[in-house]
């Protein structure tokens, strides 16, 4: 096994890792919290969105971030091999689907959220609060599940290519 190689499979893991996890929140978190009564899911919300900030999630959100572009650089070739075009291609859609969307829209909405006081709050701003955050919170991480099952595949798709030549 080549060091590129096993930068690739490091790739693929991390990758697949946070695909899972974007996958099991959009499958089964968000379904169960749809569930809850309004208060409750804001707090519910606000202390997951405090506990998923932990060392073994920034180990793979921070982590695909600098494998993606160290593992395109390490496939590209002269001429452009096709493990090089489909890590690229991996890079863009996590970037763009992934990091973009977690950047500007996630993490502004998980923000906005946090500083909700909610034991102070009435029952119409607990309301207002919720809607203002679901729905666009639910929508943006089915673009990051999508995204980060897209960049997943094609990566997979570099790996049993660079299986194949080598």
């Amino acid at each position: 096994m080549t060091f590129s190689n096993i930068i690739l499979f490091l790739t693929a893991l991390f990758s697949a890792l946070m695909a899972g996890l974007f996958y099991a929140f959009t499958c089964s978190v968000t379904v169960g919290l749809k569930l809850l009564p309004n208060a409750e899911y804001i707090a519910a919300m606000q202390a997951i969105n405090k506990a998923i900030q932990n060392p073994l999630f920034f180990i793979c959100f921070f982590g695909i971030l600098l494998l993606l572009p160290f593992c395109t650089y390490l496939q590209f070739s002269a001429p452009s091999s096709t493990q090089f075009w489909l890590m690229l291609f991996a890079s863009i859609i996590y970037f763009a689907g992934v990091v973009a969307t977690t950047i500007f829209g996630n993490i502004p909405l998980n923000n906005a959220l946090e500083k909700f006081g909610l034991l102070n709050a009435s029952t119409d701003a607990i309301n207002l609060q919720r809607s203002l955050f679901e729905i666009k919170w639910n929508t943006l991480n089915t673009i990051r599940t999508i995204s980060s099952i897209a960049s997943l595949s094609l990566i997979i798709i570099a790996c049993i290519n660079a299986n194949k030549n080598g």
